[in-house]
């Protein structure tokens, strides 16, 4: 299936079907904007991540988290603008190879943040094919709400790294981060269980 046979769902919901499914303190990184923004608002735990101001690093991210963290489900919201400028990734990750890691691809088309410019995704670039391509063979468009929850279920018992891309409409994200980069980091690793409470 290609993007063109997928519906247009919305980031937030489908944000919020993902946290619904979370049972063991899986860890989530949000990728900056809008998909952080939706991240909080569904459901705002310790073992969240929110990025700020690091366009295309959810992925890279939690891939050291699922690295440092073998036994442990990782999860990384991108978007499709912040993904296109971090492809490399796709490839070091298709050759580490780590079995907890589900990647989670919301495309729009568009650069949301700064203005809805559209991005190679809107057009030309199909993100399922770039994953698979980069030797993620586990890769799959999400034909509409019930497929993308399939879809998790079968990626958070998947003995391999797991990419998701949803195609989403332009809606704002519903809250906002509380922007506090040590706060954010502190808790995320309190979360984690790799730093004390203070």
């Amino acid at each position: 299936m290609d993007n063109r046979n997928t519906k247009v769902m919305n980031r937030f919901d489908v944000t919020s079907r993902l946290i619904g499914k979370l049972r063991h303190e899986e860890a989530i990184i949000g990728g900056i904007g809008n998909t952080n923004f939706d991240l909080w608002a569904a459901g705002h735990r310790p073992q969240n991540f929110y990025m700020l101001g690091s366009m295309g690093l959810a992925f890279p991210i939690a891939l050291g988290v699922a690295l440092a963290q073998p036994d442990r489900r990782v999860f990384a919201l991108e978007g499709d603008g912040s993904l296109l400028m971090q492809l490399g990734v796709l490839s070091t990750i298709a050759t580490l190879k780590p079995k907890n890691l589900i990647m989670i691809v919301m495309d729009n088309g568009i650069y949301q943040i700064t203005g809805a410019q559209p991005t190679p995704a809107a057009s030309v670039a199909d993100i399922v094919a770039i994953a698979a391509g980069s030797g993620l063979a586990k890769s799959a468009w999400a034909a509409d709400e019930e497929d993308f929850e399939r879809l998790v279920e079968v990626a958070m018992s998947a003995a391999e790294p797991s990419l998701i891309a949803v195609r989403i409409d332009d809606k704002p994200g519903v809250g906002a981060t509380r922007r506090d980069p040590v706060q954010i980091r502190e808790r995320f690793m309190q979360g984690l269980g790799v730093r004390d409470q203070l």
